[in-house]
């Protein structure tokens, strides 16, 4: 059985390295002072729950929500879920989707009218997971920016 919380300050060094179950390759990261400051302030940040699953002790998933306020919508907020990520030992035993529903919780219990979660993910494995947990794939369109290089 998996246990959810939010993760606390001295987990970081565990996320780092479930991260690494996240992307083949990602950017590096910063000196360690800085990734400590972005983490800290993530942590003191209200509206953010980085949530994380634990089996007998191992941190085996996580994922971000932000719960962004909102004046449409009664002025109920809305979420966002990113950096959904089970270490791929663990995989395809209801871990992900337990993190997904601990998430949905949280947002539903704070008031939001929607949660929204984008993949960078086309296999139709992830994308029925994802439809499984209860996100619609063809409720919205995203777009992406990304600045210029």
């Amino acid at each position: 059985m998996m246990l959810i919380r939010r993760l606390q300050a001295r987990e970081l060094g565990e996320l780092l390295a479930l991260y690494a179950h996240l992307h083949s390759a990602d950017d590096p990261l910063p000196s360690p002072p800085i990734v400590e400051s972005v983490w800290q302030e993530m942590l003191s940040h209200p509206r953010l729950q980085c949530f994380g699953g634990r089996v007998d002790g191992a941190l085996v998933a996580s994922c971000t929500l932000t719960i962004i306020p909102n004046v449409t919508r009664g002025c109920r907020p809305y979420g966002v879920i990113e950096n959904v990520v089970t270490h791929a030992g663990h995989r395809q035993q209801g871990h992900g989707r337990a993190m997904l529903a601990h998430a949905l919780a949280h947002a539903w219990a704070e008031g939001c009218y929607k949660v929204m979660l984008m993949t960078g993910r086309t296999d139709d494995a992830t994308l029925r997971f994802y439809e499984s947990s209860g996100f619609d794939r063809h409720a919205k369109q995203a777009f992406i920016s990304k600045p210029p290089h």
